[in-house]
This record gives structure tokens, C-alpha cells and sequence, in this order.
């Protein structure tokens, strides 16, 4: 059976199993993370001008300079520093970073990394350097005795989200369906809403807008186990009701060899194209703040040390900056 065929099999099933009707963030959770048919998990080759798609480490180097000047502003005096980078593309971030700390007080460096493709990657432009592995940030934390500074770049939005549409009664919940052989929309009237300021705002009838539900489960599986640092979060975004203003059909996208694909072909492709959605900055806020952590604001990244005046700051008015901060009762154990 040719790999088409069986993809179009295990949708198939897939429909069968949830009724006839799949919620979006099973889908997308699906076409991004199946272990044999997920973007991440399978199709992606590499990130960068001649990769599938690019994030800001792979264009220049000044994301690394603002996030080692970060690092040097909130490490601890007299404690190892330990530092978690959650989801690290090809590594180019972690090399740079690494780089410019050099090897005066070098922190213990860790990744998160879910995808073996992206981790072999990592392990290749970083090789000859000390770098711990794990996969998820529990385990991570725990091999930094709970504390740690952590960063994260284009990461939220690669979290399913559940996307929804006002209607005239109230909110429809995005559903795929299977016709004709191919994926369609479905919108069904939503019984269950997760928690998120967006769905409180009143937005004029026919507005879409997406939830990073997914990215609030994530987090509290594993802040209970940080007691000490903090956490910047870069992202393309915004507050709301600001990320969704001047965008009626919401920010769903798929990107494919750098192609921006949205509306009718957003479903095409399953498993061979990257899916995402701006993130709600104070839908993450808030979940945090529920976690018993501290936040700031979300500002551009334009405004951190080391991007503002390079070539491409223009580029990076999209992207916004946010911090986490947990300070918890720690006492260390022994070795």
C-alpha cells in the first residue's frame, strides 16, 4: 500500500473513531504529532531559507544576543545556572547562545525536544557540546533540581488549537469531516467552551478565533515541578482583542516550502505541512497566573537588547515577549 493510500486509511479510522466528525485540535494534533504521518514527527526535513519553513535563529543572530543578555539579568549569584530551551528547531539558537556565553560561569544547557527528526538535527549542530536531551520539561526541571531558567521561541503556536466561529446563537466549534475523499469543515454548535478571555469578548458575527487549550494542559502538567526562575516566551501574537482585529477568519494557516496556504486548502496535505495560529497572549497569561506563577506583559520583541537596529528588526514587529516567573518553597537535595 503506497503512503498516500495509508494516510488516507488512517483518516478514515480516524473519522470513524470520533464519530464522523474529528474536533480541529484532534486533527491538527494528529497532523502535526502522529508518530508516522506527523509533520513534526515524520515529514519535516529542515528549518531555514532551505527548509520547509524558517523561525528567527535560522535568518539572524540576534534573537541569541537579547536572550544571552536575559540569561545574564536574572541567572542567580552562587547557584549553576541552568537553562531549558523548549523545542530548539536545528539547534542554530542553542549554538549561538552557547557561543556567545562562552565559557566563563557556562550553564547547564538542556532541550525539550518531542520530535526525534528535530532532535537528530539538534544533536548535529550542536555536536562537540555539552547538551542534555530530554522530552518533556518535567524531566528537564527535575535534572535542574527544579530550577531553571527556561525559554521558548515559536513554540506556543505549534500547540493544537481548537478553533471556533460566532454565530448568531452563540459560539460553532470547527470540526473535519471526510467527502468525496477529501477533508471539509464542519461548524457544530459548541457545548463545551474551554477557558479562554477571547470567547468573553463580543465580536461581530462570523468571527473566528483559535484556543491554544492544549498549551494550558501542557502547563500544568509540569509547573508544579519549577520552584525557582523564569520563562520568556517569543511568539507571533498578540493581547486580545488586538491578535484577532482586522482578521475575520481568524489566523489558522498551514505553511508548505514557505507557501502560506489558508481557507479551502488548509486541510489539504495531511501530515506534509506545517499547521499554526497567532497566539493569544492573554489567554497564556492567564493560564499561567491559574498555575500559581508570575507574568509581565507581553512587549515586541523589537524592544529586547540585541534585536532592535539589525537588518531585520522590521520583521520581528509580529513577534511579542512575554516572562513567567515561579518562585516557589525550594530546598535542595542531595547529590
Amino acid at each position: 500500500m503506497s503512503d498516500s493510500a495509508e494516510r488516507s486509511a488512517y483518516l478514515r479510522a480516524l473519522c470513524v473513531e470520533c464519530g464522523g466528525k474529528v474536533r480541529f485540535d484532534r486533527w491538527m494534533q494528529e497532523a502535526l504529532y502522529h508518530p508516522r504521518f506527523g509533520y513534526y514527527s515524520a515529514g519535516i526535513r529542515t528549518i531555514g531559507g532551505r527548509g520547509d519553513f524558517a523561525t528567527w535563529p535560522t535568518l539572524d543572530g540576534s534573537l541569541a544576543k537579547a536572550i544571552s543578555y536575559w540569561l545574564r539579568q536574572h541567572r542567580s549569584r552562587g547557584a549553576r545556572l541552568h537553562v531549558i530551551e523548549i523545542g530548539a528547531g536545528t539547534g542554530a539558537l542553542a549554538r549561538d547562545l552557547l557561543a556567545l556565553l562562552g565559557w566563563w560561569r557556562r550553564p547547564v544547557y538542556h532541550i525539550v525536544e518531542v520530535s526525534d527528526r528535530l532532535r537528530a538535527l539538534q544533536q548535529e549542530t550542536l555536536a562537540g557540546r555539552k547538551v542534555h536531551w530530554h522530552k518533556n520539561p518535567a524531566a528537564a526541571l527535575e535534572a535542574a533540581q527544579g530550577r531553571a531558567l527556561i525559554f521558548s521561541n515559536e513554540l506556543v503556536d505549534a500547540f493544537p488549537c481548537r478553533a471556533f466561529r460566532r454565530a448568531a446563537a452563540g459560539w460553532e466549534e470547527l470540526h473535519v469531516i471526510l467527502r468525496d475523499g477529501g477533508a471539509c469543515e464542519e461548524w457544530i454548535n459548541a457545548h463545551e467552551l474551554p477557558d479562554s478571555v477571547a470567547l468573553q469578548h463580543p465580536w461581530a458575527q462570523g468571527q473566528r478565533i483559535e484556543v491554544h487549550e492544549s498549551f494550558a494542559g501542557w502547563l500544568a502538567e509540569w509547573t508544579p515541578s519549577w520552584k525557582q526562575g523564569r520563562m520568556m516566551i517569543v511568539d507571533y501574537g498578540d493581547t486580545c482583542p488586538a491578535v484577532y482585529e482586522r482578521r475575520p477568519a481568524g489566523t489558522l494557516r498551514a505553511y508548505a516550502f514557505h507557501q502560506r496556504i489558508e481557507g479551502r486548502g488548509l486541510l489539504d496535505g495531511f501530515g506534509r505541512r506545517d499547521l499554526t495560529a497567532d497566539v493569544n497572549f492573554s489567554d497564556l497569561l492567564h493560564w499561567a497566573e491559574i498555575q500559581g506563577l508570575g507574568t509581565t506583559p507581553p512587549v515586541p520583541l523589537t524592544e529586547m537588547p540585541g534585536i532592535a537596529g539589525t537588518p531585520r528588526s522590521d520583521a520581528a514587529g509580529a513577534f511579542k515577549v512575554a516572562e513567567l516567573e515561579a518562585c516557589r518553597p525550594w530546598k535542595k537535595t542531595a547529590p
